[in-house]
């Protein structure tokens, strides 16, 4: 999946909690999400607006909530592992490593495999 059709897709599903997203599409999100997110904190520093980059986090928490959940249901994970980034250190060094998992071959419980597709 590349780029453009993995925003297309976060963005298109953002707010679907069910079914399976690849790694590629998680992780290119992920660095729009950074890039985008450095640019308009860098618009709303030029501009004297600091609620600019407030205001882009609160657009796109949902969509990536939704895409965080769909990455861990691709490795047979509940999306509700995503909780343990609530434990410190550990939690977030361990979802790294879910998020990094490959996905689990064939069907599993949340669907058909997003690279069969």
């Amino acid at each position: 999946m590349n780029f453009v059709d993995s925003v297309k897709a976060c963005f298109s599903k953002y707010a679907t909690f069910s079914g399976r997203a690849c790694r590629s599409e998680f992780w290119w999100f992920c660095l729009f999400n950074a890039l985008a997110g450095g640019v308009i904190s860098a618009i709303g520093l030029a501009v004297e607006t600091p609620l600019l980059s407030s205001l882009y986090s609160v657009l796109v928490f949902l969509p990536g909530l939704a895409v965080a959940i769909r990455r861990l249901h691709d490795i047979g994970k509940s999306g509700w592992m995503y909780l343990i980034a609530l434990i410190p250190l550990v939690g977030t060094i361990w979802l790294l490593v879910l998020y990094c998992t490959d996905s689990q071959p064939g069907a599993n419980e949340y669907g058909e495999n997003p690279k069969g597709l």
